[in-house]
């Protein structure tokens, strides 16, 4: 069920740059998650920008509808029953054809590059990616369809859904001119935990704006995990998915230098999974940084494929998943985070919310850890980013502690790698010490 209200989406702009600058001549799949209000978008965009449309819910259309494309040899035909069907006219050059769900009928999916050379129509897809991988494993996926993912709300669309068009401005001019907050810092720090509670599932955000209760807030996360479960039996019926996804928050709380799959699924061996493990990272639910053996500007070439951390895609959906088990999550979960009183235990939420805002900015996560000296524990910076022709370490602390013995002994071992500037990532002020910038949660939004 989609969202009732429109929110301001950033996504829009991008579309409408593929329609100007395609004009027609390639379709636009729009891949995603379930839930992250893709159908809303682009009923809104196809209403806005174009005379008429026809949007096909593959979903619950009519057998008939789907028939249609079993056979694309005659497109007049096809065109003439749509519009009989769907009490639409449509205009040439003027009108667009959205595929919803195109997972559901994965023919009409390869049809794009019969209607795409046609060019009477402009044409919009969207789907949920695990689906769409395992129900076009024998057709031709056309090569005239460009690829937009779609993630959870951000920071600012959150803001925007709130009202509030003024804190990223604020927080942006801060970011280019770096000084503390000061007297501002406490409520820009409660309004971002506010976001990590909520997170940026459109329903949720919507649940939240009716009812100001953390419990309805918490039931429409849970509706969404459930279909998360649905989604991975897809994947993988024998289950083993969903049981990978339930214990991100228990492999984060852990503190292990890796997610542990045999203490999930017993005897399980990483190299067997990497497979399995790559269908969940594409299906958009999940983030996962992979460790990089040998830091350095193409972070990939070192990639360790059977080494990693998983983050749940959506921080909100990520408390609700680590209190699951309970009918709701407990009230005080939600009002401990609010008030920044959360259990040094729980800290394994701002690394998630980290990992969830560098990868809706387009990093590609990775990390790297190393045994101390005295070999009995490692090292980790938590997060790497390349710039240039240097790698930018990132260290995520869930409260005001300033210590950074890993970052101090990263940028020491790689000191010729990495750029001017480190960032220690924490719930204080912003704050300056020679290379170091303390920097508060909600401004790793920039990065």
């Amino acid at each position: 069920m989609e969202p009732k209200k429109l929110f301001r989406r950033k996504i829009y702009d991008h579309m409408l740059k593929w329609k100007r600058e395609s004009n027609g001549h390639s379709a636009l799949l729009i891949e995603g998650a379930r839930r992250i209000g893709k159908s809303t978008i682009v009923q809104t965009f196809a209403q806005d920008e174009y005379e008429s449309f026809i949007l096909i819910d593959f979903t619950k259309c009519s057998q008939e509808v789907k028939n249609l494309f079993n056979d694309v040899s005659d497109l007049n035909y096809i065109f003439l029953r749509l519009q009989l069907v769907y009490g639409v006219q449509l205009v040439e050059r003027k009108s667009l054809i959205v595929f919803d769900e195109v997972q559901f009928q994965p023919l009409a999916r390869q049809a794009i590059k019969s209607l795409v050379e046609d060019h009477r129509y402009d044409y919009i897809e969207t789907g949920s990616l695990i689906s769409i991988r395992k129900n076009t494993e024998n057709i031709l996926i056309p090569s005239e369809e460009e690829r937009i993912c779609m993630y959870p709300m951000d920071y600012e669309e959150f803001r925007w859904a709130l009202g509030d068009k003024a804190t990223i401005p604020l927080l942006r001019s801060v970011w280019e001119h770096p000084q503390p907050l000061k007297e501002a810092h406490r409520k820009l720090m409660r309004d971002f935990r506010l976001y990590m509670l909520v997170g940026g599932m459109p329903q949720v955000v919507e649940a939240y704006l009716e009812s100001n209760n953390f419990e309805v807030v918490d039931r429409a996360k849970r509706l969404i995990l459930d279909l998360y479960d649905e989604d991975f039996g897809k994947i993988d019926p024998s289950g083993k998915a969903a049981r990978l996804f339930a214990a991100i928050p228990a492999q984060l709380n852990s503190n292990a230098s890796r997610y542990q799959i045999s203490s999930v699924i017993p005897k399980a061996r990483s190299e067997d999974y990497i497979e399995l493990i790559s269908e969940m990272e594409k299906s958009r639910t999940v983030n996962i940084s992979h460790h990089c053996d040998d830091p350095n500007v193409g972070l990939g070439s070192t990639e360790d494929l059977e080494q990693y951390k998983i983050f749940v895609g959506d921080t909100g959906l990520f408390v609700t998943l680590a209190f699951r088990d309970k009918m709701f999550t407990e009230n005080i979960i939600y009002e401990r985070l609010l008030s920044d009183k959360l259990a040094s235990n729980l800290g394994y939420l701002y690394e998630n919310i980290v990992a969830q805002m560098l990868t809706a900015s387009g990093n590609k996560l990775f990390y790297h850890s190393w045994p101390t000296e005295s070999k009995k524990h490692n090292y980790e910076v938590d997060f790497l980013l390349s710039r240039g022709a240097k790698i930018l370490p990132i260290e995520v602390k869930s409260s005001s502690y300033k210590t950074h013995a890993s970052l101090d002994a990263f940028c020491k071992k790689f000191s010729s790698r990495i750029t001017n500037e480190r960032y220690l990532i924490y719930t204080k002020d912003y704050a300056r010490e020679e290379a170091m910038r303390y920097m508060p949660a909600y401004m790793a939004f920039f990065l």
